[in-house]
């Protein structure tokens, strides 16, 4: 589905923006990370793809734990690319995403003697990669950075893009910015050991692209659901390529969310935050509470009359066959929910707005949606 410009069995899908244009490089199941047997070192291997855009002496790399077995192959490959390598790394989870971790990572490039060349890599979950993102664009006013996902989430979401941030306690990613990285490099191989909740968290993601930009893809996967649960690697790595060839696409066209062709990617995610803040961060994973928001969106789109019941339902058989949330604990107070929501990026002075589909396929923007529409939409609670 992306297109195979390199040597051997590597996809890559390019983002252009310009003088910021970097490379998504994705190589085949199994493939070694350090190069030994690439033909064409810069685009075969995490530490090649970085020297090709970045000259430093210097990697540090930021990995959280659950991609730790895979911080030895990283580092020799950034060595073999000639780089001096340090890392550190961090404990899973969301709470890992503030200002007070933000701050620990500043200092530990203090003690580095980082300089503005110096190269970050983020190794891990869409966590890690949004917290080092930000790092990397704030300290010395921007450092060049190297996005290495590990999960499916990261792999088709938050590694593309980039969008950096921390979260305070009022809200998700309220602090950050757009800060692009030098490369991403997703080897699907690293999926094999993904616990499976996270792996069905990714799936969320996926099933949002169809949803908002291609219904032939949407229709794949109601194909394909038993061979992507079973992570077979003949159509997962063609389905991680596509989402990333879509979110390129996008991001190349609205690059800062000026035009609003971006706040597509954001379908089901204002009622996924209020969740995700609401329970409590950490409690449901990003991907459980994108699958639930995007429900919850799709039933606000078909009480308007946008789109049938039938596509509301389709969405939803989709999310249950790869085991996802479709419905938000009832406990969770409406009032507070309704809050966070006019605190959501989107919102405009307070008033809500919402990424609704039209048809499968496609998504619009909507500014007049009512705090009715959204209590109904939200289901009763207890």
């Amino acid at each position: 589905m992306a297109n195979d410009t390199h040597p051997a069995d590597c996809l890559t899908v390019p983002v252009n923006l310009g003088e910021r244009s970097y490379k998504i490089v994705l190589p085949g199941a199994g493939h070694p990370w350090p190069g030994d047997s690439a033909t064409d070192f810069p685009t075969q291997s995490p530490g090649g793809l970085a020297r090709s855009r970045n000259k430093s002496g210097l990697a540090f790399v930021v990995a959280d734990r659950g991609a730790a077995p895979h911080l030895a192959s990283l580092k020799a490959s950034l060595e073999k690319a000639g780089y001096r390598v340090e890392s550190t790394i961090l404990d899973p989870g969301e709470g890992q995403k503030s200002l007070t971790v933000a701050a620990s990572l500043y200092e530990k490039l203090l003690d580095l003697k980082a300089d503005r060349k110096t190269l970050l890599a983020a190794l891990g979950g869409g966590v890690t990669g949004d917290l080092t993102g930000y790092v990397a664009a704030t300290y010395l006013r921007g450092l060049p950075f190297l996005m290495v996902p590990t999960t499916l989430l990261s792999m088709v979401d938050s590694s593309v893009g980039g969008k950096t941030g921390v979260n305070l306690s009022r809200g998700k990613n309220l602090v950050g910015c757009f800060h692009q990285p030098v490369g991403v490099w997703i080897d699907i191989g690293t999926l094999k050991t993904l616990p499976d909740r996270e792996f069905r968290s990714g799936l969320a993601e996926v099933v949002k692209y169809g949803m908002i930009m291609d219904a032939p893809f949407l229709e794949i996967l109601e194909q394909n659901v038993a061979p992507l649960m079973a992570r077979d690697p003949a159509i997962l790595g063609p389905v991680v390529a596509r989402c990333c060839e879509l979110k390129a696409d996008v991001v190349s066209k609205d690059e800062r969310e000026e035009t609003g062709l971006r706040a597509i990617l954001n379908y089901g995610h204002t009622f996924a935050h209020a969740y995700e803040t609401v329970a409590g961060y950490g409690a449901w994973f990003h991907g459980e509470a994108v699958s639930a928001g995007m429900q919850a969106a799709a039933k606000l789109a078909a009480a308007r009359g946008l789109i049938p019941s039938e596509l509301v339902d389709r969405q939803r058989r989709l999310l249950e066959a790869f085991g996802l949330p479709v419905e938000r604990d009832p406990t969770w107070p409406v009032d507070t929910m309704i809050e966070i929501m006019r605190s959501d990026k989107k919102a405009e002075a307070g008033q809500l707005r919402f990424i609704l589909p039209v048809r499968a396929g496609e998504v619009r923007l909507f500014a007049d949606v009512t705090v009715a529409e959204v209590v109904a939409a939200l289901g009763p609670s207890k």
